[in-house]
């Protein structure tokens, strides 16, 4: 099932054997940037399950290619674990060193808000970490607002790093109860 193609980028539903390949694309993210507080690279074997589980509960994981190459990825998780949040999700989405400025992450994020809401989300919540100029562009160029800011709430890198809240309605939002 192909989702979109765009300038030479496809993009479909990860699969479990995309593992490999999404471990070594966050790998820099974790070892040198702050795009995410995490110190120690996760095995390919988190990110096979991390697909298992998202397939299991009907959330979106997508993958974008180049060929038979996969060059970023994006996923939307429950926000929360508690009931009364299963209509909110977060996004996460990472792009291949040397991939940047292809459009990649706008085509990724386009194709995970429609399959988020699609899933049944209302909101789309992104928590940027590090807070680079990139990431809260991207949201913004995609209909998000700020919703909040956590100052100094993570340490990488000798560096105190803020965490930016951005937040997008999904659908009918908030306008009609989830049944109607």
């Amino acid at each position: 099932m192909m989702l979109a193609m765009s300038d030479e980028i496809t993009i479909r539903p990860a699969r479990q054997d995309d593992a490999e390949a999404m471990a070594a694309i966050y790998r820099p993210y974790v070892l040198t940037g702050t795009e995410t507080f995490e110190t120690v690279p996760p095995p390919p074997s988190a990110f096979a399950d991390k697909v298992a589980q998202c397939a299991a509960k009907g959330w979106p994981f997508l993958v974008a290619c180049a060929g038979n190459e996969v060059v970023g990825y994006a996923y939307a998780t429950q926000f929360r674990d508690r009931d009364a949040y299963r209509y909110a999700c977060e996004n996460s989405i990472y792009v291949k060193e040397g991939q940047h400025g292809r459009g990649i992450g706008s085509q990724l994020l386009a194709a995970l808000l429609e399959a988020a809401e699609t899933a049944g989300f209302r909101q789309m919540i992104a928590v940027i970490s590090g807070v680079g100029p990139a990431s809260p562009a991207l949201h913004a160029a995609h209909g998000f607002t700020e919703a909040g800011r956590m100052r100094s709430v993570g340490r990488k890198h000798d560096r105190w790093l803020d965490t930016l809240y951005m937040q997008r309605a999904l659908g009918p939002g908030d306008t009609t109860p989830p049944d109607a």
